[in-house]
């Protein structure tokens, strides 16, 4: 070792930091290695000691926001917005091409959709009749029909459209945006899942920052709880909590002096802060009591039917939380009223599609319409990127007789907003709508071409992690120009 024995024992004696054993022993080679280890991404949260400060993109932005529609559970495409008029013709006859494995290999014939399909504003972009109100919006939507996935199984495919892994452990989307982009509100998280639906399978790792540093993962607001935020509310009077923060906050700076700074007790400095800041910042977020009668009718709020009251709810808070300056929202589907135990994958309807279908639909299907109209009205709707999805698309042959199995091999996924040129429609799958065929899309380029509206560079976003840079893209993805404005 480069220090005595005798030394050491001083050091050790007094509060040896692991930094100073990396620096003093073998010559300084494990700090050398430290350094590199922490280079590359981790750079960019060093570089603030506010990791929420807002920071410069790589490209002029579109959108400052992005609020993600989740529809857990596997929309079925080729009954919501990829007509196929085979479906139709051939109802009732044998798949005339191979099937490949489904996820309960109960396959039968050709099943035509319950549903029409109707072409909607000047663009005439098909809409199913599940969405009326959506479809009223169909000159806003650019429709990508032939995205796919890898992940056949929902926790898999869950995590693969949030992260662009089908494993758990890695960063969310929410939280690569929060950290390549900071935020626009120092009182607020930057990355919000609106969770009274409860989380999608595969639990909350859905929305966890991986390996990015921890101030990253999402925070979850329940507006139907007492306490919308877990310990939001205060037990102790204001002068005392405040007391009490500054002796921490001195004894944080104390200790990141000794350190010589540290990323990781500098986060922590700023989530204390920024919690006390959230106790009153949330229960001013939730009280809706200030928005018109008028609008809680525009997103449904008033619905008798609770599952869209909720739902609607969540879209009218994303609005809130966008003009609050918010980075990233995360919506969540209720369970269906019929069947209150499928949570986390209330699309999945292996059996009774119309039904199921239906009932969700009708949960989502005004809300979302009522908060595109309600940002447009507000002057937000061109800062702000609706993207909706799910894990998935459905096969265009029956399982149960009236129900679908899952399709990784070719769905549709919509954007709307800023930056999007809307009423279009990219991609195809074939006339079946088993398997995409034109401009085969992946949930890669999807990320991409959100991170593009941001004014990120995916391939620039990175984080080295064990040896290697990691990013939202993997080492994949193209942006999506064909959909753009």
């Amino acid at each position: 070792m480069s220090i005595d024995r005798r030394q050491f024992e001083l050091r050790q004696a007094s509060g040896i930091s692991r930094r100073d054993m990396l620096s003093k022993c073998s010559t300084g080679f494990g700090l050398v290695a430290l350094s590199g280890l922490m280079s590359g991404g981790k750079a960019l949260a060093a570089a603030q000691s506010n990791p929420f400060a807002p920071r410069v993109p790589h490209l002029p932005p579109k959108v400052k926001s992005v609020i993600f529609c989740f529809m857990s559970g596997g929309v079925s495409h080729v009954d919501t917005f990829d007509p196929k008029p085979r479906l139709k013709k051939d109802h009732g006859k044998p798949m005339p091409v191979p099937v490949r494995p489904t996820m309960f290999n109960q396959n039968g014939n050709i099943m035509a959709s319950p549903w029409e399909f109707r072409n909607h504003g000047q663009s005439g972009l098909p809409v199913s009749e599940l969405f009326p109100h959506i479809g009223a919006c169909a000159d806003d939507l650019a429709v990508i029909r032939s995205m796919t996935s890898v992940a056949n199984e929902h926790a898999q495919g869950n995590y693969f459209i949030h992260t662009g892994f089908s494993l758990a452990g890695y960063p969310s989307a929410g939280a690569w945006m929060t950290y390549g982009l900071g935020s626009e509100n120092q009182n607020l998280p930057g990355f919000v899942v609106l969770a009274s639906g409860g989380p999608p399978l595969g639990g909350m790792g859905i929305f966890g920052n991986g390996f990015l540093p921890a101030v990253h993962q999402a925070s979850f607001i329940d507006p139907t709880q007492k306490e919308p935020l877990a310990n939001i509310t205060p037990h102790e009077a204001d002068k005392l909590q405040r007391k009490r923060l500054r002796f921490v906050e001195g004894l944080d700076h104390r200790h990141l002096a000794r350190l010589q700074g540290d990323e990781q007790v500098e986060s922590a400095i700023h989530n204390y802060e920024i919690a006390y800041r959230m106790q009153s910042a949330v229960p001013d977020l939730v009280d809706l009591r200030g928005e018109s009668a008028a609008t809680k009718r525009l997103y449904g709020l008033d619905s008798p039917v609770r599952e869209k009251a909720e739902y609607a709810r969540q879209c009218l808070l994303a609005r809130r939380l966008v003009e609050r300056g918010v980075r990233f929202i995360e919506l969540t589907c209720l369970p269906r009223s019929s069947d209150p135990g499928q949570i986390g994958n209330p699309w999945d309807q292996h059996g009774v599609l119309k039904a199921g279908h239906s009932e969700m639909a009708f949960q989502v299907d005004q809300p979302i319409a009522g908060l595109i109209h309600d940002l447009k009205a507000r002057g937000l709707f061109d800062e702000t990127l609706i993207v909706w999805a799910g894990e998935f698309g459905r096969t265009p042959f029956a399982q149960s007789n009236d129900g679908r199995d899952h399709n990784p091999f070719g769905f549709s996924v919509w954007l709307a907003g800023g930056g999007i040129r809307g009423g279009t429609v990219y991609g195809a799958t074939d006339e079946l709508g088993y398997h995409a065929v034109q401009d085969v899309s992946t949930v890669y380029d999807l990320w991409a071409t959100v991170l593009h509206l941001l004014g990120m560079d995916h391939e620039k976003l990175t984080y080295r992690f064990g040896g290697r840079d990691f990013r939202l893209t993997d080492v994949h993805g193209r942006v999506v120009r064909a959909i753009l404005a």
